[in-house]
């Protein structure tokens, strides 16, 4: 049986420079307070782990991570819009968890807003679990949200 991704041309590749203006259109959609272009830019220049999921040629999906000793650090994780819900998330966590295993991470760790069940639910079918909750983590309409911290041990 084929799974519904199968028949897709899908490649996750380093996220280079000249990929900021689509990484940032999705970020504009789908986040109230999204990452601005230096945010994503001097994760580039500090040597974050910085992927893209390439769909048929089109950018879909693109993930930042940051390296603290022997831990791996998810900061952001964005599928577009069009694409949310279709399992090309979980393919692309799949590969950053390949990623963060062939680095030797002994952990994988990552914030996630308190009521983004979707996120949640993906992460929690991959054997993330939640280990804390930082108060106020996340800017919203009013005021402020709260973030799980969960992580995967390796």
């Amino acid at each position: 049986m084929n799974k519904p991704l199968d028949n897709l041309n899908l490649l996750v590749r380093p996220m280079l420079e000249m990929d900021l203006p689509s990484v940032l259109k999705i970020e504009k959609v789908i986040y109230a307070y999204p990452w601005t272009h230096g945010n994503f830019s001097d994760c580039l220049a500090s040597g974050y782990r910085c992927y893209v999921l390439i769909c048929d040629g089109k950018l879909i999906a693109y993930a930042v991570q940051m390296t603290i000793l022997d831990e791996m650090h998810l900061l952001n994780l964005t599928v577009a819009a069009g694409f949310q819900k279709k399992g090309f998330g979980r393919y692309f966590l799949e590969s950053l968890v390949r990623d963060a295993l062939a680095f030797q991470a002994v952990k994988m760790i990552l914030e996630v807003r308190r009521f983004n069940y979707a996120a949640i639910y993906l992460y929690e079918s991959l054997n993330f679990e939640q280990i804390g909750l930082r108060k106020n983590y996340y800017p919203a309409r009013n005021g402020r949200e709260d973030a799980i911290v969960m992580e995967m041990l390796f």
